[in-house]
């Protein structure tokens, strides 16, 4: 199966719960007016797009629609859909262009970090990349054992120390193992938590003092983890790491397990920040390259094999 078969099948929850409605809402109607506009403001608001969101998308259409003197409903859900891959913005690949280049990896606990972080190392490996793994999690329990059977499990190194150990120590272990071993991309783990939020961020500030001081010239990807199950509160989480790291792309995951998959469009618009990855399973290959156009057509994409019409 392909990803985008994947993908398909990963956003049935959300398929099914509004955006089919959507598919539904333009299909039935013979002439699109405000009462449709209204009603398709309530779908995007209950898909957890976000009312900012919301507000764009509705106006953007209403306008689209006028300027183009277009009033039969299949070629308006066309519109929208091209107004939904415009505000995701264009796909943006991972800036890998120095030996080491540098990922790091952030999110609160739970995410599914270690996970992404093992699945893109993968990727990176298929792709024919040397990969080094840092275990710089080293305060909750079991995290450095999780990475370690994800590393063995993919076939890349890891360089870890024991738990409890200071982070700033393991990058700096792993930036000098990066360069020995000619890697071709480093990934550090980082603490999702520690005792409270101005620990975490002093942690992490200490890991990028030590990256900069150790590769000062590598390429330096940020990529923040955030759960799309949990809705709204992936968008707080991520304007609090927001504030605190140069966040370059977000992973969002788990977005198989969710019905509100507009998340994706909030975060893009309150943040402004690429999404680079999503996941739709369990599986190594079920975290993949984000692709606008890919995710949208999945969200409409033949709605009725999904029991939706």
């Amino acid at each position: 199966m392909g990803f985008f078969e994947k993908l398909k099948q990963g956003l049935t929850k959300t398929k099914n719960s509004v955006f089919g409605q959507v598919h539904n809402l333009f299909k039935n109607m013979r002439r699109v007016d405000e009462d449709l506009l209204e009603e398709l403001e309530e779908l995007l608001i209950m898909a957890d797009c976000g009312y900012t969101s919301t507000e764009i998308i509705i106006d953007r259409l209403r306008d689209t629609l006028k300027e183009r003197k277009i009033q039969g409903g299949e070629e308006a859900l066309e519109v929208l859909k091209e107004i939904l891959c415009e505000m995701v913005g264009e796909d943006t690949p991972l800036k890998l262009e120095t030996t080491p280049s540098v990922i790091l990896v952030i999110g609160v606990n739970g995410v599914g970090k270690t996970t992404s972080i093992a699945k893109i190392a993968a990727q990176l490996k298929k792709d024919g990349k040397k990969v080094v793994l840092a275990a710089a999690d080293t305060f909750r329990a079991g995290a450095i054992d999780q990475l370690k059977i994800w590393a063995d499990r993919v076939g890349v190194d890891i360089i870890a120390q024991q738990e409890g150990s200071d982070p700033a120590a393991v990058v700096f272990d792993a930036a000098n193992a990066a360069k020995k071993r000619g890697a071709d991309v480093l990934i550090v783990d980082t603490a999702g938590r520690l005792h409270n939020k101005k620990n975490l961020m002093d942690e992490l500030a200490k890991i990028n003092r030590v990256l900069s001081r150790e590769l000062p010239d590598a390429s330096r990807e940020n990529l923040l983890v955030v759960d799309a199950t949990t809705g709204q509160n992936a968008v707080i989480q991520a304007k609090e790491f927001k504030n605190a790291a140069d966040i370059t792309g977000l992973v969002m995951t788990k977005l198989d397990g969710t019905a509100k998959g507009g998340i994706l469009f909030s975060i893009k618009e309150e943040l402004d920040i690429p999404v680079k990855f999503i996941g739709v399973g369990e599986k190594v290959d079920d975290l993949q390259p984000f692709s606008a156009r890919d995710f949208v057509d999945a969200l409409f994409e033949k709605s009725e094999k999904v029991g939706i019409e």
